[in-house]
């Protein structure tokens, strides 16, 4: 057990590596001296980025490098860091360096004087961002709150200090389709928030393009809100009560001996009425699909290779047999043996 573990998720970083492990380095030795491991996870990079982390882990004995079979998104990638670390307090960063690591000691800091097992990252500023994509995130974090069960903070991303008691209790949770920021705040203890600056991506590219933004909103409202299943029947109830209103007219009308001009208005209403059917069709296949992707069972990720630290050898037999370690703490064969 080590005093820090720094979780980091990669995919296609290698321009970013060489600066992120001296800034991680740096912050750590600042906060807890040689006491500390740094985690990072490459999600099946297409670029040098396993090669160099590979490198890093043979070069400095902090360092633990983590291959996973394919590229299994970030959120799980991430998951797969957190499982395997040791740390009694874990960061959580991007490779990307727009969330400075110098912030740690401060972070540490505001853990021990507000005896908190959570810190996270309030965004004051956003550097080196699109209006379009502030506004989306602005907008997403608000319907966010407004439509979930559980208090998820504003503008904060993955970027937070657990406890080790957060820690394990976040990995007893098992769903597949993961959002860890609001799993976090759904966990509970004690949390406070630590405002910063974001900075511009230091390199590279965002991993994170439209499509994929609109998939992990998705993600985050479906697994924190049966509001949308509730948005369809309160569509289905109004327009039901329309149907009742358009027949008492047509009632009415036909009663006073009225003709009826009927072809442009009647498709209009079909295809209205359509069209609502197919977008609740969408919401309940939204849910059906996370349950049928939750009854497979199946690892939230497969780990291919571990290096540095001497602790890949432990570990192979999961890598080997993914399955095997049924007994595992989160109890479903997701997580490996420390």
């Amino acid at each position: 057990m080590t005093a820090l573990s720094i979780v980091v998720p990669c995919f296609n970083e290698e321009a970013c590596l060489p600066a992120l492990l001296e800034r991680l380095s740096a912050a750590a030795r600042s906060a807890v001296l040689d006491d500390y491991e740094i985690v990072l996870v490459n999600d099946g990079s297409r670029d040098q980025s396993w090669p160099i982390m590979r490198q890093m882990a043979a070069d400095d004995r902090h360092v633990v490098a983590v291959n996973l079979s394919r590229n299994h998104g970030h959120q799980l990638a991430l998951t797969a860091g957190l499982d395997l670390c040791r740390g009694e307090t874990i960061l959580i960063i991007d490779a990307d360096l727009q969330d400075p690591p110098e912030l740690l000691p401060a972070m540490m800091e505001t853990m021990r004087s507000e005896d908190a097992d959570v810190v996270y990252g309030v965004r004051g500023s956003r550097s080196g961002e699109t209006a379009f994509k502030r506004a989306t995130a602005h907008g997403f974090y608000r319907l966010l709150s407004r439509a979930t069960e559980v208090d998820i903070p504003l503008d904060t991303g993955d970027f937070r200090l657990m406890s080790r008691r957060a820690l394990d209790t976040l990995l007893a949770m098992p769903e597949q389709a993961r959002f860890i920021r609001g799993m976090v705040a759904w966990i509970g203890f004690r949390q406070v928030p630590f405002v910063y600056n974001r900075a511009e991506r230091f390199a590279g590219e965002t991993k994170y393009p439209f499509s994929k933004m609109l998939r992990f909103a998705l993600d985050a409202l479906t697994g924190f809100s049966s509001a949308p299943l509730k948005l369809a029947s309160h569509v289905g109830l109004w327009l039901s009560v329309g149907s009742v209103l358009l027949i008492l007219y047509i009632a009415y009308a036909w009663a006073a001996g009225r003709n009826i001009p009927g072809w442009t208005s009647l498709m209009l209403i079909v295809v209205i009425i359509g069209a609502v059917q197919m977008f609740v069709l969408a919401l309940m296949g939204e849910y059906i699909g996370r349950l049928y992707n939750e009854a497979k069972g199946r690892p939230l990720y497969i780990v291919q290779e571990v290096a540095g630290d001497g602790r890949g050898d432990a570990r192979l037999g999961y890598i080997a047999d993914a399955t095997a370690n049924s007994d595992s703490p989160g109890g479903n064969g997701n997580r490996p043996t420390r």
